[in-house]
């Protein structure tokens, strides 16, 4: 199967739209690997939010091992694989902090329990039981009981602006149809990839 298609973004939600369609559950989850100031590369599941020429969105708590690494260095990497379709994508590029205006929107999207949940985490810090999470969920469950959740100050989104996108499908005999599209500017330079 040849990519014809010279827009990586719309190919991507071509590819995204049959994996939705296809895919049991989570057809927006994807690797997020980023690098500390050590050296060392981590790598975790996320849920793409959304997607457009400007990047791919998602969503955490700031201080979080991925937040904290992404503030040290905004190169990263994201994988996409759909076992239902035997398709890759690979994104690479730089992440940028969304707009306030941008992670108040989503954040308000959220179901209440999850805007109380974003309060309540520590994400990544170590728990030192169970109960010590049950009890800050009480506690702004109690906070928040009337009225709207605000969006904590450490919790937001970033874009991946792309770089570097790679589709990967599956062949027979592995003879797999991979197609690199390099940005140049606002353009996009396609090449074929030995599988």
């Amino acid at each position: 199967m040849s990519i014809i298609d010279n827009d990586p973004i719309t190919l991507f939600g071509t590819w995204f739209d049959e994996a939705k369609s296809c895919e049991p559950v989570n057809a927006d989850a994807m690797s997020v690997a980023t690098v500390g100031s050590d050296g060392r590369p981590s790598v975790r599941m996320v849920l793409l939010k959304s997607f457009d020429a400007r990047g791919f969105v998602f969503y955490t708590n700031l201080g979080s091992r991925k937040g904290t690494e992404l503030a040290e260095n905004k190169h990263t990497a994201l994988c996409f694989y759909w076992k239902s379709t035997t398709k890759q994508v690979r994104i690479e590029g730089l992440a940028e902090p969304v707009s306030n205006a941008e992670a108040d929107a989503y954040f308000e999207s959220r179901p209440k329990l999850s805007r109380i949940s974003a309060w309540a985490s520590k994400q990544s810090q170590p728990l030192p039981g169970l109960f010590d999470l049950e009890k800050r969920v009480a506690r702004f469950t109690a906070k928040f009981s009337i009225g709207r959740v605000p969006r904590p100050e450490f919790w937001s989104g970033f874009k991946v602006r792309p770089e570097r996108i790679e589709f990967w499908s599956e062949q027979t005999f592995r003879l797999h149809d991979r197609e690199l599209f390099v940005r140049d500017g606002e353009t996009w330079t396609k090449s074929k990839l030995y599988p």
